[in-house]
């Protein structure tokens, strides 16, 4: 079953993409339904793929990196919670920039959407 990406975009927390000190940062919202995916793939910014050992995820307070995300090792996307992916190590510059992100969930295989902000 496919999950098509217009409706997987609805993840994303529109304006919440913004530089830090060492990378930049977006938030997600799950509104969609619980899940858990066993594998990230590489965030791509405006095409270029982002080395995945850069990137994780921020939730209450605690950073799991993407690497670290399998099968026996799953995250959860819980409901209505906001969860920061942070990047570091690459800076944005101010223009907009089309960000592609995928994951893999049992059952679904591979998720992926884009969304584009400044």
């Amino acid at each position: 079953m496919k999950v098509p990406e217009f409706i997987l975009r609805k993840l994303y927390v529109r304006g919440s993409l913004h530089r830090t000190p060492n990378g930049f940062e977006f938030l997600l919202k799950n509104t969609l339904g619980s899940g858990y995916a066993i594998q990230l793939l590489p965030l791509q910014v405006d095409g270029n793929e982002i080395a995945i050992e850069s990137t994780g995820f921020c939730v209450d307070h605690a950073t799991i990196p993407f690497v670290t995300i399998t099968e026996e090792n799953p995250f959860t996307l819980a409901m209505h919670k906001d969860i920061k992916v942070k990047v570091e190590g690459d800076q944005l510059s101010k223009h907009d920039h089309k960000i592609h992100m995928g994951f893999v969930v049992k059952g679904l295989g591979i998720l992926e959407f884009n969304f584009t902000d400044s």
